[in-house]
């Protein structure tokens, strides 16, 4: 063709055709491999070791016998509660006497304490497969397969 046939009379203008050209994108899903994870819960005895405190008290019982006005009261020396115990005693007159004193003493002790625990503990097993061979590459859905043509 000439450029004058693509020209047309009254305008004298040269009509130049276009080209572009297309494509279609399409995706599919290969298997590659799989995987298997499972869990595995182990057992394993530990040796615990810790030190208890515990209390007892030590009761002495102190005989006094003196001769008192009032009551005296409860007091503590140090660890030690003491008790006064007070009796009237009938003389020609009445009068306290502190018969004895009950000494309460906290003593405090520790001791060494072992016990077998069991402990759990999971851990994770995990197998992996390889992919099996597909038979042949399928298209995505929505693509239609492309045939090559001769062009004579």
């Amino acid at each position: 063709m000439t450029a004058e046939r693509n020209m047309r009379d009254d305008e004298k203008q040269v009509i130049v055709p276009l080209h572009a050209e297309e494509f279609a994108v399409a995706k599919r899903r290969i298997i590659t491999g799989r995987a298997l994870v499972s869990t595995v819960t182990r057992r394993q005895e530990e040796l615990v070791e810790e030190l208890l405190a515990h209390e007892r008290v030590e009761i002495e019982r102190t005989p006094i016998g003196k001769p008192l006005e009032h009551p005296p009261a409860i007091r503590e020396e140090g660890d030690t509660i003491i008790v006064p115990v007070v009796e009237e005693e009938l003389v020609v007159q009445r009068r306290l006497v502190l018969k004895e004193e009950i000494r309460v003493r906290r003593v405090r002790e520790t001791e060494r304490h072992q016990e077998r625990v069991t402990l759990r503990r999971q851990e994770a097993a995990i197998m992996r497969f390889p992919a099996q061979e597909p038979a042949a590459a399928e298209p995505a859905a929505g693509v239609e397969q492309q045939t090559a043509r001769k062009e004579k």
